[in-house]
Formats: structure tokens, sequence, C-alpha cells
């Protein structure tokens, strides 16, 4: 089947071309009038998407140019997936300092969304470790890029606005093993959350809590967290076998729905009876879990799904995070993928970069008539906090909520490339350049 370019939540559906990109340059201006750079297209909303345009598709420029195992310096085309570097790295005893909760992301996508992972409070987000890059314009005009650049700054979060990357160069960390230590704690609301937070970040390197978003309300906020450090040296397990599990087909409604979302959680909730858990994971069952089962979005049926990602300031993040759980229970609905975790104080170096201090909570939601107005009232409660909306995750918030989300959108404007845009861009932008 040809890539229609559907973004991975599967709403909206768009009609558009997509191209596929075989040299690390501009193409030709008489085709590519309004067009969009996209890498593997797991974004889950219209960031990736361009209706009734042309996606330019980086994918197939997926060469590494240079690895140095001595200094774990890496230079790559845009179009090279996360798992592909791991895969080269992590036997030299290196690994990605950022990563996503998918290995499916490209360079080009991880800087354009600048992403982040379980560890932002030790090592912020991807942006802060590529070192260089190369972006091409519409214009016909090649930039080399470096931190001391402005469209460097613009870049890095501009979700793909500012120009096609071709390749760039990144730092990757130093690991002695692809194992993990973990502990997971069973807690019982969210101020239980917040203190194992507060106790583990000094000490440990990825923090990270899947909560209940169904509890009973004097329990609102339990979940298990979870923190991990890289092991300090091999361990005498077996490595896991590839995955060949996959979600089979999608079904006519969503497997995700009102008689199966309270079992679960509760289930999901109790199959842990110890109050804490040690064990020793690899790497990429530990930091990839979804990516164990392909397809997995067809879960949600063939209407999709929304995936609502904020963050809430220190000051405000406890009650926020509160009336938003208490907002879901109430609607009825929920999400089996409930994700909370505290982003450290580091400074994002994107102008839209999306981390920042304060609380980030990520939920998925099927989309049903009653999402819509849900995620509004979720809104409501994040634009109250001062907090923050994720571009890269969204399909539908307001353009007032996305001008709040991103104080330096009016400075981004001047380097974004006239012949690039976006569903996300014309949406929420109100026909501005």
């Amino acid at each position: 089947m040809a890539d229609t370019g559907q973004s991975w939540g599967n709403y909206p559906r768009v009609s558009q071309q997509v191209r596929d990109l075989d040299k690390a340059e501009w193409p030709t201006k008489e085709s590519t009038a309004h067009v969009l750079p996209r890498g593997n297209g797991r974004s889950y909303g219209d960031s990736c998407q361009l209706p009734d345009g042309t996606l330019l598709r980086t994918r197939f420029l997926d060469r590494f140019l240079n690895f140095d195992p001595a200094s774990g310096v890496m230079e790559c085309e845009a179009g090279v997936l996360l798992a592909d570097i791991n895969q080269i790295a992590v036997p030299q005893g290196w690994f990605l300092p950022a990563t996503p909760g998918t290995k499916f992301a490209s360079v080009g996508g991880a800087i354009g969304n600048d992403v982040h992972g379980k560890n932002h409070h030790v090592f912020g987000s991807f942006g802060h470790h590529v070192l260089q890059m190369t972006m091409c314009r519409s214009d016909g005009t090649t930039l080399e890029l470096s931190p001391s650049d402005s469209y460097f700054h613009a870049t890095v979060g501009g979700l793909g606005m500012t120009g096609l990357i071709t390749r760039a160069t990144i730092q990757l960390r130093r690991i002695a093993s692809p194992w993990m230590r973990t502990e997971s704690i069973k807690f019982g609301n969210l101020d239980e959350f917040y203190s194992l937070s507060a106790a583990s970040a000094e000490n440990y390197e990825y923090t990270v809590a899947w909560i209940d978003c169904l509890a009973p309300d004097s329990q609102r906020g339990r979940g298990h967290f979870l923190r991990s450090d890289h092991c300090a040296g091999e361990i005498d397990l077996a490595h896991p076998k590839p995955n060949k599990r996959s979600f089979p087909f999608t079904p006519p409604i969503s497997a995700v729905n009102k008689l199966t979302l309270a079992p679960f959680n509760k289930l999901y909730f109790h199959r842990q009876r110890a109050r804490t858990v040690e064990r020793f994971e690899h790497y990429d069952k530990y930091f990839y879990p979804l990516d164990g089962i392909a397809n997995w979005n067809r879960m949600y049926g063939p209407r999709g799904f929304l995936q609502h990602q904020c963050v809430i300031p220190p000051e405000h993040s406890r009650d926020a995070i509160d009336e938003i759980l208490r907002q879901i229970k109430k609607s009825g609905s929920g999400s089996f993928l409930a994700v909370l975790k505290e982003f450290g104080e580091k400074p994002s170096i994107g102008m839209l970069s999306f981390p920042r201090p304060g609380t980030t909570l990520a939920l998925d939601f099927p989309v049903s008539s009653n999402t819509f107005s849900l995620l509004d009232r979720l809104d409501d409660v994040v634009g109250e906090a001062g907090g923050a909306i994720y571009a890269a995750k969204d399909a539908r918030m307001s353009p007032s909520m996305f001008r709040q989300s991103n104080p330096r959108l009016e400075e981004f404007i001047q380097y974004r490339d006239p012949a690039i845009s976006s569903g996300l861009w014309e949406r929420l932008m109100e026909n501005k350049t």
C-alpha cells in the first residue's frame, strides 16, 4: 500500500502527496510550492501533515557519514532512525543522551520536535546534544548551523517550518552496558508522586510514572513510579529476541472504551503486589515498550486517537494535575497511557521547544464526539495554570493556546521558510505568514 502520509494518530485524515527524497538537497522549485519536510511520520497530530500539499519525506536519506567511537560524536543524514543509531552505538558503549518513547523517530524529526525523555532533569532535550546541522531552504541556500546561530535555535523544536534538515552531528553519551537497573514503586496518590519525584531526582537519571487516571477520588493520581540508571557493567542475561508481535487489524470501534478502560487501569495498578520491585531490563524494552507491538495505534479504531500532553509550572502543577484527572474521571473517558513526570530546570534552546520546568502529563484518547469538549476543558485548566501544550502531539488546540504555549512565536516567524507549511501551522496561525 502506498504511503499517504497520515500521522501516527490517524487523525485528521487528509489528502496530500508524498515525495521521497533521494538527495540531501532542496528539490526543484516547480513542484514544491507548498511543501513540508517529513521524517518517519511518528508525530501524533497534524504537525507532520500538509492538506493538499506535498510531503518531502527524508526517510531514505539514511546514511551514516561518520562516527568516532572514542568521542561518541556521530554524523548522519536526517532520515536515520534513532533505532539505527542505537544499533551502531550501543555495542561500542554509547547511547542517545535524550530519547523519546519510540525508536522509530528520525533524527530530523527528533530535532524538529526537540524530543525529550525520562532524563530531562539530567540531560535536557534532544536539541542540547546537536553539535551541527545542515539545512536547505527553498531559495536554494544551504545553511551550516551550530548552536551559535539564530537559525539553529529556530530549527530545534521548529516543527519543520524553517527548512529541510539534511544531516546532523550529534554528541552521544557513554554507557557501560545495554542493561538498565530499575525500581518500580507503587504509590497511592499525587502527593506520593511528588515526594518520590523529589527524592529520586538527584540520585536517578531516569524518572517517570504511569498513573491510573480513573482511580477513586481518595487515591487520585495513584500509579507506579519508575526510576532507573544504566548498569555500571555488563549483566549476564539473555538479550531480548526481536519483536514479532503486532496489532493485526483495525477494529471497527476503538478497543479503548468505557468497557475496557476502568478494568485495565485497575488491573494494571494492582499487577504489582509489593510496593517496590527491582529488576534488570534491556534498554530496548525499557525505553521503547510500545515499539514492541507493531501497529499498536490500530487499537484506537478507524477514527484514530488524540494525545494531550501538557506541562504545568511548578507552583501550580499539583493542583492543576489534580483538576485534570478530576475532569477526566467526571467525563467518563480515560486513557490507558497516562504518563507523568517532572522536567528539570535546564532551559530549552529552541524558540518553540516544549520542555520547560514543571510537571508534564501525557494522555491518549480515542477520537469521539466527547473527546474534543473534554480536551478543551483540559486546555482551560492548563491555560489558567500558565502551562503549555506540546504541538508535536496536538491535532486540535486553539490558536490562543498555541500562542500561550510558545511565548517566542513572533520572534520565530521571521525564520520560517515561505514555501513550507503544515496542517498544524495553517490551523493555528490563522493564515499568518
